[in-house]
């Protein structure tokens, strides 16, 4: 029973370090590396932010096709790696979009039992 327990704590933190090592790259891969410096929007990305905070920059969004969004009852809801999750009330930047594009910021999670996204902000295109 006691070597059952060892095994199964040592599987939970193995898991728990390839999430974290994951997560780590995932957000250093997402930094701005320098692409957007000339854009007329990029003091307008840096200073984006919703009720969760500011978004960071364009380098760590991601711009949204219409098929990965939808809003319904004056909710939003985007999909992401094929899953459809809902967008806080909070994460929703409400003012106009100068982008004119689709785009949320989501930033990984783990709820324990499956790898999933949160979203920190999100921005309604144009079809809105």
């Amino acid at each position: 029973m006691f070597k059952m327990a060892v095994a199964v704590a040592a599987t939970m933190w193995v898991c728990l370090s390839i999430f974290l090592v994951e997560a780590y790259v995932h957000r250093a891969q997402a930094r701005d590396d320098g692409r957007y410096a000339g854009s007329p929007l990029k003091p307008w990305f840096d200073h984006l932010s919703s009720g969760k905070g500011l978004c960071c920059s364009d380098a760590d969004g991601t711009a949204l096709s219409d098929v990965d969004w939808d809003s319904r009852d004056g909710k939003y809801r985007v999909r992401i790696d094929g899953d459809w999750y809902d967008v806080p009330p909070d994460a929703v930047i409400t003012e106009p979009n100068r982008a004119g594009r689709t785009m949320v910021w989501p930033f990984p999670m783990w709820d324990g039992t499956k790898h999933g996204y949160g979203i920190r902000c999100f921005m309604p295109g144009s079809m809105t």
